[in-house]
């Protein structure tokens, strides 16, 4: 039998679906030559928002007064909510925080604009630190656009050494705030990007008419009818045509992008709308599936979107129009739960800052070349 050593590392992830934090600590399994050779989730959390941060977060998105001290504050409410995350992992494996080697943290998104020159995450890594006791990776992106990349998405090679098959074309697709690909190729060939809105707008839409934080199952959007005009009106979204290396986020996909939109729309029913959305979140991924991706066998999905049921099924179906016969799964198929995979993805990242491992992958995001990821705030 092998000599199989162990080292742990803990993911946090808050995504731009601005619900809340998703924790996992994971146990990485390595072979003599020190290569990888299984990562296991030992334990997982989720901590919701408090409705007063998410509007502040939310206010975040934008320029507003006085935003440089709230973002400050914010931060710190995020650092204090990201510690008790990590808390109840240890709680729940067993561990103390003397066992864990990092913990890879993305921070929360207010700006990304990788054109020029920048992202911006909000975060108090220094302060996590402080309150778990464990080093702590953080600010994951910039490197990446200081190497001339996009900084996302960040994940594809990460899907690559979990989901990754000898024998098929996969695609990972994460829909969450934003709706991204990953295209697993057999021959290893990797391609990942942004493909557009993922939950964002249908979010936005029936927060405002509803009152309520996202569609359940997508049994709003079921209820209505796609509105072929508006659907046509929505996919001439620039961004949607342009070519990889892209990514995006709510500085491009927002409530006024969507009521620029609507103009000509007021009389159509608001339910109408929503499931137009479903649509244009479906077409926006059959399309970059059909255009990168035409053989590929199966579609995986993680994120919030892999719980609409609603969504999988229009995503199905656009992929058959368009003469696609991948068939669209949970990535609980492959053994990791949707919502545990962007976590998973950056304690991965995390291991790999400590290993001195490159994170990116140049093919993706179009930097420069290999850079290892993140900065260290040591315990």
């Amino acid at each position: 039998m092998p000599n199989f050593q162990s080292q742990f590392f803990i993911g946090l992830m808050s995504g731009t679906s601005l619900d809340g934090v998703d924790g996992v600590l994971a146990r990485f399994s390595f072979a003599e030559d020190e290569t990888c050779v299984d990562i296991a989730t030992v334990a997982t959390a989720y901590l919701p928002f408090s409705d007063a941060l998410r509007e502040e977060l939310m206010r975040l998105q934008a320029p507003s007064e006085n935003e440089l001290h709230r973002e400050a504050l914010a931060a710190n409410q995020l650092a204090g909510l990201y510690a008790d995350c990590v808390a109840q992992l240890l709680a729940e494996a067993e561990l103390t925080p003397a066992q864990v080697e990092a913990v890879g943290v993305h921070g929360q998104t207010i700006r990304h604009r990788p054109e020029l020159g920048y992202t911006w995450q909000t975060n108090n890594p220094a302060l996590l630190a402080e309150l778990c006791r464990i080093n702590v990776i953080a600010d994951l992106r910039s490197r990446d656009i200081a190497a001339g990349g996009q900084g996302a998405p960040l994940v594809p090679a990460f899907h690559q050494a979990v989901f990754g098959s000898p024998d098929e074309v996969r695609v990972v697709a994460n829909i969450g705030g934003i709706g991204n690909i990953s295209v697993l190729d057999h021959s290893g060939r990797i391609l990942g990007f942004d493909t557009g809105p993922g939950n964002v707008l249908m979010d936005a839409w029936i927060a405002e008419h509803q009152g309520k934080a996202y569609d359940a199952n997508g049994l709003w959007a079921s209820g209505g009818t796609v509105i072929p005009d508006l659907l046509t009106e929505l996919l001439k979204e620039p961004f949607l045509s342009l070519p990889p290396p892209k990514s995006t986020g709510r500085d491009l996909f927002h409530r006024a992008w969507l009521a620029h939109k609507l103009a000509g729309f007021a009389t159509s029913l608001p339910q109408d709308v929503q499931a137009t959305l479903a649509a244009f979140t479906a077409a926006t991924l059959a399309d970059a599936i059909a255009a990168h991706a035409n053989g590929a066998s199966a579609v995986y999905v993680c994120g919030g979107g892999a719980y609409n049921a609603h969504l999988m099924q229009v995503l199905q179906a656009a992929l058959g129009k368009r003469d696609l016969r991948a068939f669209v799964h949970s990535t609980d198929v492959l053994g990791i739960s949707p919502n545990h995979v962007e976590a998973l993805a950056f304690a991965w990242l995390a291991y790999r800052h400590v290993h001195r491992e490159a994170g990116n992958l140049p093919t993706v995001t179009g930097a420069r070349g290999p850079r290892i990821l993140g900065a260290l705030y040591p315990a």
